[in-house]
């Protein structure tokens, strides 16, 4: 007897279709996977058999064979235990085999024949919506899966109900999410800017950075508030929208990384990678690759901080991200790409004893072990960083001060209002910030008089500054005019632009 269950696999963060076909037939009593099943899908032949069992229905002791087509592609992890299940089942005749042709069915079963959850329900979703199928899957996925819209998600909790849901025993709606609802949390951040004593001209570059997603390096002392600023510059960026949400929340639900209550990601990632990571932790890899941590700060920072302990490999493998917005992995056996649009945060010292030009202090550093220490972030890298801002040593006046700086709902008022100009600006080019703009748009909309080429002009021949720092610089600038409301660009928006390329001019 044979039966067909329609399932799907996840290559990269997105779900290919994929058919379960089960035959039974006489013969020796064996069980055989074939269609490219890794150990993971090997072994569920002895989930299956004991959850079938313990569900009150009869293993068939025959010769029983399952095929994942198509065959040529890997198939990995658990996925597969429910929709086996239900071929076997189905070819037995207790399940009616026409009544699975509607659904995609995925999911884990334990021994006791409950259904476990999975990875990459929103994508796997994605694809049954495609196929114009419902979806049959785990219950603790359900919420998530529902996200994407025409598409009836059913959620099971064991093997048993499935098969009284098929039948018509039992009724289940489809399940429904209010999309809108996890966007009006009103949940205060536990970090606010205002909290950070002085750094006013720090403050004033990460808003900018957040209005136009630009990369930031911090330079200065150790204590000097690096760290601060850069956990409160999450407080300020611009609210997430609804496809920038899923794309976050696609990444992280293959990644295995969702919060049991977390459905769908409504805050922008923060990512604080540890400085010993390898190249693969960074950007991920593995046999069958895993997102890594610049796809996982997908539409969010990736804090790199003491940037230059950081293995120099590691380092120079973020230039191609940086670049594109994503990040392709290739083994021998497959390719895949990731998203990894981030803004990159990094701080480091200004020498290693972190002590020059602080006056108070004295700095043993001789100026060639200066320039090698600044050295270990290389010239291609800090090309790729928009804003490089000096982060002084804080007096004791402004550490006592009762002075409170702008609280980040203030500034993050003003972040919104840039990014609105943004999205109207680039509405169907799926692009969501100013530093996303490739040259044609930078030709379009960063138009600058004659004094302000002076002041490029200025910058380049003088300066030294690269033909990518040009263009970063007219990025930045436009997003500053975009804070004032302003369509033209002005000579004091390109002048601010120029004043964070700090580093890439002579150290002396």
């Amino acid at each position: 007897m044979l039966a067909k269950v329609l399932s799907s696999t996840l290559i990269g963060i997105d779900a290919y279709p994929v058919d379960v076909e089960v035959d039974i037939s006489s013969g020796l009593p064996a069980f055989s996977i074939v269609g490219l099943p890794d150990n993971a899908v090997k072994e569920s032949k002895e989930r299956v058999k004991a959850a079938i069992k313990n569900s009150g229905y009869n293993f068939p002791t025959k010769r029983i064979t399952v095929n994942l087509a198509p065959a040529d592609i890997k198939k990995e992890g658990t996925i597969f235990d429910l929709p086996m299940a239900l071929g076997i089942l189905s070819a037995e005749g207790i399940i009616n085999n026409d009544l699975l042709a509607d659904y995609l069915v995925l999911g884990e079963l334990s021994l006791d024949g409950s259904v476990k959850p999975i990875r990459g329900a929103l994508s796997i979703a994605v694809c049954a919506k495609k196929r114009h199928q419902s979806l049959i899957l785990p219950a603790e996925n359900q919420a998530e899966a529902a996200l994407v819209d025409d598409v009836d998600v059913f959620g099971m909790k064991s093997l048993a109900g499935l098969v009284e849901f098929l039948s018509g025993e039992l009724k289940i709606e489809p399940y429904r999410v209010d999309t809108a609802a996890f966007f009006n949390r009103t949940d205060a951040s536990q970090h606010d800017l205002s909290e950070v004593k002085g750094q006013e001209h720090v403050k004033r570059a990460l808003e900018v950075a957040a209005a136009g997603g630009h990369n930031v390096l911090m330079i200065g002392p150790p204590g000097s508030g690096k760290t601060m600023l850069a956990k409160r510059l999450s407080s300020i960026l611009p609210d997430m929208t609804l496809d920038e949400a899923i794309e976050a929340t696609k990444v992280h639900s293959v990644a295995g990384t969702l919060n049991s209550s977390e459905v769908l990601v409504t805050e922008r990632p923060f990512r604080t990678p540890h400085h010993t990571i390898s190249d693969a932790g960074l950007i991920g890899g593995g046999q069958i690759p895993r997102p890594g941590e610049v796809s996982l700060s997908h539409n969010g920072i990736l804090f790199l901080d003491e940037m230059p302990e950081f293995k120099k490999n590691v380092l120079e493998v973020l230039r191609q991200p940086l670049e594109d917005g994503r990040v392709t992995i290739s083994r021998a056996s497959i390719s895949l790409t990731y998203p990894s649009a981030f803004m990159l945060v990094g701080a480091m010292n200004s020498c290693p004893c972190g002590f020059f030009g602080v006056p108070s202090k004295d700095c043993g550093c001789s100026m060639l072990q200066i320039q090698r220490y600044r050295n270990k972030i290389s010239g291609p890298l800090l090309d790729r960083i928009d804003i490089h801002c000096e982060v002084p040593a804080v007096r004791f006046q402004e550490l006592s001060g009762e002075r409170q700086g702008e609280t980040s709902a203030e500034i993050k008022q003003r972040v919104n209002k840039a990014r609105d100009i943004q999205a109207e600006r680039f509405k169907g080019k799926h692009i969501f910030c100013n530093s996303r703009m490739n040259s044609r748009h930078i030709k379009k909309y960063c138009e600058i008089d004659q004094q302000g080429k002076a002041l490029l002009e200025l910058a380049i021949d003088k300066l030294g500054f690269s033909a990518r720092a040009y263009t970063r610089i007219l990025k930045v600038a436009r997003t500053i005019a975009d804070l004032e409301g302003v369509e033209k660009l002005q000579p004091h928006h390109i002048s601010e632009a120029i004043q964070y390329r700090t580093i890439d001019r002579p150290l002396l």
